[in-house]
């Protein structure tokens, strides 16, 4: 009984992760695909995958243009409107434009005499962001939570912050996973 017990465990972590993958995705799609709705299935996605790309591509061009100058400031004035699009202007851009911010992974150690350490990224090192010169001997970094698309952001002293080796996908693939992902081999890193 006990080694059909640990077959069908085995059996779930085979299958848990390829399943939430397949319905994630299948979800994705039918989201995305439903935004503009369409007799063909996937037509959808692939005429706001052609929009995307050539708003890209004419926005590179005309990006000083007096109307997009316009719009943006216009969003950039209006109270509410402001903190949601500059917020997740920068966020993009973190992850996809020209000055990507998570590039840097760090360990943190929160506190003067503690030996644990937390695993983020630094993002800003003069924090230029704050114009704060009381507060110029710190640094910003991000920690994002585990199991979660959250995170908190610490402005440490420098002496607290240790770079780490290695890429930064494989950082946050190891935080966002609570420290059990596994190589590009499948074994496990603990």
């Amino acid at each position: 009984m006990k080694q059909l017990a640990k077959y069908f465990f085995q059996g779930i972590a085979y299958t848990v992760p390829i399943a939430v993958t397949v319905y994630v995705l299948i979800e994705l799609f039918a989201i995305t695909d439903s935004l503009l709705p369409t007799v063909i299935p996937g037509l959808g996605i692939l005429i706001l995958a052609i929009a995307v790309t050539a708003i890209g591509f004419v926005g590179s061009f005309l990006i000083s243009l007096p109307l997009f100058d316009f719009l943006e400031g216009l969003l950039n004035r209006t109270p509410l409107i402001k903190i949601i699009y500059s917020s997740v202007k920068d966020l993009v851009n973190a992850f996809v434009g020209q000055k990507k911010s998570f590039d840097k992974p760090v360990l943190v150690q929160l506190y003067e005499n503690s030996a644990i350490r937390r695993v983020g990224f630094m993002t800003d090192s003069g924090l230029q962001a704050l114009q704060d010169k009381s507060d110029s001997d710190l640094v910003s970094v991000y920690l994002p939570h585990s199991f979660a698309i959250s995170g908190q952001l610490f402005l440490v002293p420098p002496a607290y912050v240790t770079p780490l080796e290695g890429k930064s996908a494989e950082v946050m693939k190891y935080i966002i996973a609570g420290g059990v992902s596994s190589d590009k081999n499948g074994n496990s890193s603990n």
